[in-house]
């Protein structure tokens, strides 16, 4: 036990990896509802609470860090408690916006030293799915401002549950292609093209550095 507690303290992002990688593997235990939602949203709120632990580079990026996540979980509670549906799409873009802050504060975190510790490494995966995450908040706000946004092939004008738009974001983030569920209007072809975009870049900047340091690391 204690060695594994000291695992979890040196290697936080190595919990946060863990709890993400749980929300994907419930995910379809959960029925399509507002309540499934509120617990997933809660679960990833418990994620974004961590990043702001991890990440310790001022007050004011953990202020932000953490208004961001109040103000989503609020927007997120008040669309699945009381039923303020209205709210459904400013709660997604501050689901998103605060996933994507976090990110930005974890690639900080990688890129503050010139050393590869091991909790860089699980920060690296951590990160791919937090940009997964909040790029399918975006893909959700999107369906509710535009709906027949998206298309699949079974039931292709239904809208999208969670899961296909969770799924659509982790194959367009890792370029793997758009498997079948398809953007459709521009503005989420728009979202699709930056978050290949995103995904690339990210393999190419910062996981190729990481990788680069950790082979002068063990050649040395």
């Amino acid at each position: 036990m204690n060695t594994l507690f000291h695992f979890l303290r040196r290697t936080p992002s190595a919990v946060l990896l863990l709890l993400q990688l749980i929300i994907l593997l419930t995910t379809p235990l959960l029925a399509d509802t507002a309540s499934s939602h509120a617990v997933s949203w809660a679960l990833g709120t418990l994620a974004l609470i961590l990043v702001a632990v991890i990440i310790r580079f001022s007050p004011v990026f953990n202020a932000v860090g953490f208004v961001l996540v109040g103000v989503a979980l609020t927007l997120s509670a008040l669309v699945a408690w009381a039923g303020m549906a209205d709210l459904a799409v400013w709660a997604n873009v501050a689901e998103a916006m605060a996933y994507f802050y976090a990110a930005w504060g974890m690639v900080m975190y990688m890129l503050d030293d010139h050393e590869v510790t091991r909790d860089e490494l699980f920060a690296a995966a951590a990160v791919f799915t937090l940009m997964a995450w909040g790029f399918a908040f975006l893909y959700s706000a999107c369906q509710i401002l535009y709906p027949h946004s998206f298309t699949a092939a079974v039931n292709v004008d239904a809208p999208r549950t969670w899961l296909e738009l969770l799924f659509l974001s982790f194959t367009s983030m890792s370029s793997t292609g758009l498997g079948d569920i398809i953007p459709i209007t521009p503005p989420a072809r728009v979202i699709s093209a930056i978050q290949m975009f995103t995904g690339v870049m990210y393999v190419a900047l910062i996981v190729s550095r990481l990788v680069g340091m950790a082979g002068v690391k063990t050649s040395k």
